[in-house]
């Protein structure tokens, strides 16, 4: 455990400097493949620094956000699809690196499975919510930069829309909305349904083979069995049909009480996670890994 904190430490100085490097030069380098063939190394990087831990505890900050946000951000800022944001003060970045080397104490996995079957989704959400919750506070006041909320409210969601598009993760949901969802739309020579169908659909498509990338790491390298990619796919395909046929005459004409609509929702989100996405976890015992490091001994 100890290696692997000093490793951590080190992934975010590596990380500290690769972001100082991107500020400073990648402005003065054209924008298009220039500017991309200088990006491409700290995007390896980032996807090759969560393969140095076992523990689901660094691999899942050092994921969400180096491998997944800062390089898809970094992505978009190589062809001017997108700005970095503002420049924290690498001094106070590094104060919080130094924050997170702390003794970390042991944890013990002590739920029964069928208790723990039955209270998966609000297992998985709640302490995923409070320490990202947490930790956005923690980056607001010592960074001075004003985040995005991580949830709003997402058990309330009335419609697949509703929760994947403003209510589940929103940061996410704003880059795959302008990394991929826009630039699909703005390529298509018609703006149907069916573009805005394709455009969600790849959306969703794009996210779940992300979170398969997600359980390749945290599984010790396992082959994915492509049932988390089937569930975000499944519900990307759901979610656009939702949309699609809410713009129609006949979604305009036909209306749903908004306490069946919420309670079709949760049903489909319930249903469909315990069917496809939390066999992945436990089969690859990131269930295991995570509890590790919610519940005290």
């Amino acid at each position: 455990m100890e290696e692997e904190i000093k490793r951590f430490a080190l992934v975010w100085v590596s990380a500290i400097v690769s972001v100082s490097y991107c500020y400073y030069i990648l402005p003065r380098i054209k924008a298009g493949v220039p500017r991309l063939l200088f990006i491409l190394p700290v995007c390896l990087q980032f996807f090759v620094s969560p393969m140095l831990f076992s523990s689901w505890f660094f691999i899942f900050p050092i994921m969400f956000f180096l491998t997944g946000m800062a390089t898809l951000k970094l992505m978009l800022f190589a062809f001017d699809l997108g700005s970095l944001s503002p420049r924290p003060s690498t001094a106070k970045v590094a104060i919080v690196g130094v924050l997170f080397m702390f003794h970390v104490r042991g944890y013990k996995y002590n739920l029964p499975p069928v208790l723990l079957w039955g209270i998966y989704p609000l297992y998985m959400y709640l302490p995923f919510e409070l320490g990202l919750t947490l930790l956005k506070s923690m980056l607001t006041i010592v960074l001075g930069c004003d985040l995005e909320p991580v949830f709003d409210e997402p058990y309330l969601s009335t419609s697949l829309q509703d929760f994947w598009g403003r209510r589940w993760n929103p940061v996410v949901s704003s880059i795959l909305r302008s990394g991929i969802y826009s630039p699909l739309r703005g390529r298509s020579k018609s703006k149907s349904g069916l573009s805005k169908f394709i455009g969600v659909s790849t959306a969703f498509l794009a996210s779940g083979l992300f979170h398969e990338l997600i359980f390749f790491y945290t599984s010790g390298h396992e082959t994915p069995s492509g049932g988390v990619t089937l569930f975000y796919v499944l519900n990307g395909v759901c979610t656009a049909t939702e949309i699609v046929v809410k713009r129609s005459e006949f979604g305009k004409r036909w209306t749903v009480r908004p306490v069946v609509s919420w309670m079709l929702t949760m049903t489909f989100m319930v249903v469909t996670s315990g069917w496809l996405y939390f066999p992945q976890m436990i089969r690859g015992d990131q269930i295991r890994q995570y509890t590790k490091y919610v519940f005290v001994s």
